[in-house]
């Protein structure tokens, strides 16, 4: 098999683990409100967690991620770039899942995920800029755009310049699937991390 059967290999691999969605299947198996007729209909933590559920919330947060790490771990056993494009088909198939017709989550912990199966002192990085975003300014969503643009700078910053460029198109997508939230941000109707809807 040659590199780009096995790069096509790790692209597989990586959509179908991404796409794989757990918010859902969770909710469903506690017979939990459907998650997509609530909130903003995806399939992320945040709307689990608008079930009243935040143990669902933490479990789908929690493997949400994994499904980034182990995707770039198997990639990167296939071929070189494999770890990459795994990582990338994860976070793909999490926000736009074949079988939900393309509807998923916003990816935030999927991109978190890919982060530490590509790099983990980015993924830290990421971690620490969302804290501290999230302390100052009480908006999960602000500290998610933020964190989300430090992770390419930081990968770029320690070197790894082909692996920043595929984060920083990760974090363009998360940008747009928050365009709502940056409309509410800049109106200032944004709830805050705590608020009640």
């Amino acid at each position: 098999m040659d590199s780009f059967l096995y790069d096509a290999f790790a692209l597989a691999i990586g959509y179908l683990l991404g796409s794989i969605p757990f918010g859902l299947l969770l909710t469903r198996l506690a017979g939990t409100s459907d998650l997509r007729a609530i909130g903003s209909g995806n399939i992320g933590a945040t709307n689990v967690l608008r079930t009243g559920r935040k143990d669902l919330a933490a479990a789908t947060l929690l493997l949400d991620a994994l499904k980034g790490a182990v995707a770039a771990f198997i990639g990167a056993q296939l071929s070189p770039e494999g770890g990459v494009i795994a990582a990338f088909a994860a976070f793909i198939g999490h926000i736009a899942p074949v079988w939900l017709k393309f509807k998923g989550g916003k990816g935030v912990a999927t991109f978190l995920g890919a982060l530490f199966g590509l790099y983990w002192p980015a993924a830290l990085i990421f971690c620490a800029v969302w804290l501290t975003t999230a302390a100052v300014a009480r908006y999960s969503s602000l500290a998610a755009l933020v964190a989300s643009a430090a992770a390419p700078i930081a990968l770029f910053l320690f070197g790894r310049g082909g692996e920043a460029v595929v984060v920083a198109v990760m974090a363009a997508l998360v940008w747009r699937k928050h365009r709502d939230n940056i409309a509410r941000l800049r109106a200032g109707t944004e709830s805050r991390i705590g608020q009640k809807a």
